[in-house]
C-alpha cells in the first residue's frame, strides 16, 4: 500500500507544467505580464460603450436580449462542467477497467488504481471550481440585468446627470467582473471623479488592467 500513491516523475512534471500555465494564464489575463491591451480589456471598454448607449435610450429590449444570451453561454459552461464532473465519477467507478485499457497503449509506464483515481479526483476539484466559477457568473449575470433596469429613463439630459452617471458605472463594473467577488463594491460603490480634461468620458477598466 506504501507505494500504490507513488507518482512517476512524469506525472509530478505534468502537474508542475498545469500549475505554471494556470498562474501564467491568470496573470496574463489580468495583464500584469505584458503591457499590450488585451482581449479582456478591450472588451470591458465596449461594455462601459454599451451601458452609456443603454443609457441614452428609452426602449431596451435589445439590452434584454444580449444579458439573456450572456446568461444562456455562462449556464452552457455551468451544465458542461457539471457533466464532465458526473463523467469522471463514472471514471472512478470503472477504474479496474479503464486502468487495464490504458496499460494495453503505448503511453509509457500504467499508473496503479489508486494513482489514477487520485487523477481523476484532481481533475473532479478542477471541474466543480469551474462549476461554482460559472454558477456565481450566472447569478451576477441577473444582478447586472437589476442594475441595467435600475438605469434612470433618459429625458434630454437626465442620461447625464450624477444619477445616472452613477448607474451606469455600477451595471458596466458588475458586468466585466462576472467571474469575481468584487460584485459588492460594484453595487454600493461609487464612480471615480472624472479627471480634468478634453475628453468627456472615463475608463472603467479593471484596476489589474
Amino acid at each position: 500500500m506504501g507505494d500504490s500513491f507513488h507518482l512517476s516523475t512524469a506525472d509530478l512534471v505534468a502537474l508542475a507544467f498545469f500549475l505554471f500555465v494556470w498562474v501564467l494564464h491568470t496573470l496574463a489575463s489580468d495583464g500584469k505580464l505584458v503591457s499590450r491591451m488585451s482581449l479582456t480589456t478591450a472588451m470591458n471598454v465596449q461594455r462601459e460603450a454599451w451601458m452609456r448607449t443603454m443609457a441614452e435610450r428609452e426602449i431596451r429590449i435589445v439590452d434584454t436580449a444580449i444579458m439573456a444570451g450572456l446568461q444562456q453561454g455562462t449556464a452552457f459552461f455551468a451544465s458542461s462542467s457539471l457533466i464532465a464532473i458526473g463523467g469522471c465519477f463514472a471514471l472512478l467507478g470503472a477504474s479496474d477497467q479503464v486502468v487495464s485499457v490504458l496499460s494495453n497503449l503505448p503511453l509509457g509506464a500504467t499508473s496503479s488504481r489508486s494513482a489514477f483515481q487520485m487523477k481523476v479526483f484532481g481533475l473532479v476539484l478542477i471541474l466543480a471550481y469551474s462549476f461554482f466559477k460559472f454558477g456565481w457568473a450566472y447569478r451576477l449575470f441577473n444582478y447586472c440585468s437589476i442594475l441595467i433596469g435600475a438605469v434612470p429613463i433618459p429625458h434630454g439630459e437626465a442620461s447625464r446627470n450624477p444619477i445616472s452617471e452613477t448607474a451606469v458605472w455600477r451595471a458596466a463594473r458588475m458586468n466585466m467582473r462576472q467571474f469575481f467577488s468584487a460584485a459588492r463594491q460594484a453595487v454600493i460603490g461609487q464612480p471615480p471623479e472624472p479627471t480634468p480634461g478634453p475628453g468627456k468620458s472615463r475608463s472603467m477598466r479593471p484596476d489589474s488592467q
